[in-house]
């Protein structure tokens, strides 16, 4: 790797380490071999970086996170296996993100804009998505995806393989044990659902005819005693000719493997 004056001169950078020449590295940082930092990425002091890593642009990485070692999992053999960050993502600091496992995709990923606050863990074989924002102490197990725009609230877990669809919320201190359906709100140990995150649409602007049809499909899923089956049928014959963003709704129910949470 050429000299970069962005550098501190206490970091320890593997030479197999591909860095971005705008890229700044505070002191006492390791870098990893076979680690990637793409442009305009700013790295705090006493980061560790470990090999086999891929990280995009403009990332802000505080210290003492720990990013890329390898998982917690005993199956694990020291395989090639990956962490990818996707761009303009904050980690804040102590947070750690673990490599996946050959028994998955061998990768865990980050997506774009997300917020990670302090102490958060992402596991191995982690999906997440773009625009998401993790409060201090989230833990996500293994093996779980995690959609877009969904807020995870402080001192929450989340059980391995798991699924938590996009525009949901989750208050602090919930265990979530069974798939987060989109755009619902849930909260508790073990969580159960609270109604939709009407809030956030309304931030988003969001139109009175969409939020009260999905309302509306909050109640068919949660308050009709319908089976699965059954509120799937009238969500699409009902509402989703009039309001397209239903389908993300009839997309959890039909994709979940744990069962919803209730």
């Amino acid at each position: 790797m050429a000299y970069n004056p962005n550098i501190h001169p206490t970091a320890i950078i593997d030479p197999t380490a591909e860095i971005a020449a705008s890229v700044t590295i505070g002191a006492y940082s390791i870098v990893g071999p076979q680690v990637s930092i793409d442009v305009d990425c700013d790295i705090g002091p006493h980061v560790v970086i470990a090999g086999l890593t891929r990280i995009g642009k403009r990332n802000r990485i505080f210290q003492f996170a720990s990013i890329g070692e390898i998982c917690q999992d005993l199956k694990f053999k020291g395989e090639e296996t990956w962490l990818e960050i996707g761009d303009d993502n904050i980690i804040r600091e102590a947070c750690t993100l673990h490599r996946g496992t050959v028994q998955d995709q061998s990768l865990t990923r980050l997506g774009h804009r997300n917020l990670l606050m302090v102490n958060t863990h992402i596991a191995h074989d982690c999906m997440i998505g773009n625009d998401n924002i993790f409060a201090n102490n989230v833990g996500i197990a293994g093996h779980v995806s995690v959609g877009d725009h969904i807020i995870i609230g402080g001192n929450s877990g989340v059980h391995q393989f798991c699924s938590i669809d996009s525009y949901s919320m989750i208050g602090g201190g919930s265990t979530i044990l069974k798939d987060v359906p989109a755009y619902t709100m849930v909260s508790g140990n073990p969580a159960h659902a609270y109604g939709m995150n009407y809030e956030g649409m309304r931030r988003k602007g969001w139109d009175a005819d969409k939020i009260n049809n999905l309302r509306k499909a909050f109640k068919m899923v949660y308050r009709e005693n319908l089976t699965t089956v059954q509120a799937i049928d009238k969500l699409t014959n009902e509402l989703l000719p009039q309001t397209p963003e239903v389908q993300l709704l009839i997309d959890s129910l039909t994709s979940s493997k744990r069962g919803i949470v209730r």
